[in-house]
């Protein structure tokens, strides 16, 4: 574990209040390397790099805590945690919070702030997303342990060019990995909710005929949605049964998309042929044995997709300006408005 101290007072204008903030789960103790870090100036600023999820060590951590900032969805904020924190006001972060008990913080007054109307797409997870196919279709992970073992060629691989890339859940990024897929030679097939279909179809790309059309037609699918009660589970193992032998399945999402087990026992019925993740139910993934990093048809990453100092430039640049706003009084990207007038001050 590595605590770092206060930013440096003199880099901007100090901000009256200061606000005791704590980050967590910086891994890579990369947030106070970052230029966004200059607009918490004059705050009292702890950072956590490891990851801790029990109640009694956060409680005890973040104790002092007024403004927390999370990253992504790597701690749990739930209501046996928040009501041991008396002094917290404000919760900061960005992107969907189905790790936040967005109710509790509102019966306990406090503010949660997360911006869910990013200007741009994550172009680093669309990156990702095409590195995962090309090493899967590929097997880049297999070939390199057998080089490394003394040995040659380890089999042949697939490529993309004339093949059928599916896009499940046309939105920002699932946009621009189809984009993508041209430079490769490759057909788009689309599914999602009607809206984003006809976005698609707009955009130039084919729409399935049915869900289960989609599953049974596509070489490669690629998972593009939010996690929200209605896409948890929207994967199931009909679904991933239908799908080819040959065929590749990419979750650079959210690991709860797919019904709970299902993908392990796909692919070890041999449909579809291939996996590639970045994500997983629990994280971080520590254990070795984990089903998915055992697997010789699997290509596995831990959480990289927005994993970039370009995306964490936008994303941390907005989470520190909603810390901002919210001591200058004008709080933003409120997702419990409701709390604004009995908030803790």
């Amino acid at each position: 574990m590595r605590v770092t101290g206060s930013v440096d007072k003199g880099i901007a204008k100090i901000l009256r209040p200061i606000m005791k903030i704590s980050v967590l789960d910086d891994y890579h103790d990369t947030i106070r390397t970052l230029k966004a870090f200059g607009k918490l100036a004059g705050h009292e600023v702890r950072i956590w790099n490891d990851h801790v999820q029990e109640v009694d060590a956060l409680a005890e951590r973040l104790k002092d805590t007024e403004a927390l900032v999370l990253i992504r969805e790597r701690t749990k904020i739930r209501a046996p945690l928040l009501e041991r924190l008396p002094r917290l006001k404000l919760i900061s972060q960005r992107s969907v919070y189905p790790h936040i008990d967005v109710d509790a913080c509102t019966r306990l007054g406090i503010v949660v702030s997360s911006n869910q109307h990013f200007g741009m797409p994550s172009y680093a997870t669309a990156e990702l997303t095409w590195g995962l196919v090309i090493s899967a279709m590929r097997d880049i992970p297999g070939q390199m342990a057998s080089l490394r073992a003394g040995n040659w060629q380890a089999g042949v691989g697939s490529t993309m060019r004339g093949k059928t890339l599916g896009i499940f859940g046309y939105g920002r990024i699932g946009a621009v990995v189809a984009g993508y897929a041209k430079a490769f030679g490759m057909k788009v097939l689309v599914w999602a909710r009607e809206a984003s279909r006809l976005r698609a179809r707009e955009d130039g790309y084919a729409a399935a005929a049915s869900k289960e059309a989609f599953f049974e037609e596509c070489d490669v699918i690629s998972l593009h949605m939010r996690l929200i009660d209605a896409t948890r589970g929207v994967v199931t193992a009909r679904d991933l049964a239908r799908m080819k032998p040959t065929a590749l399945i990419v979750n650079t999402s959210r690991a709860p998309l797919i019904e709970p087990g299902a993908l392990v026992a796909a692919l070890k019925a041999g449909r579809p042929g291939k996996a590639a993740v970045d994500v997983y139910e629990e994280e971080p993934v520590r254990d070795t044995g984990h089903p998915l990093l055992n697997m010789a048809n699997v290509v596995c990453t831990p959480h990289l997709g927005y994993v970039t100092r370009e995306d964490h430039e936008i994303a941390f640049a907005e989470i520190f300006d909603q810390i901002n706003a919210y001591v200058a009084g004008k709080a933003i990207n409120v997702v419990n408005p409701q709390v604004l007038g009995s908030a803790r001050k």
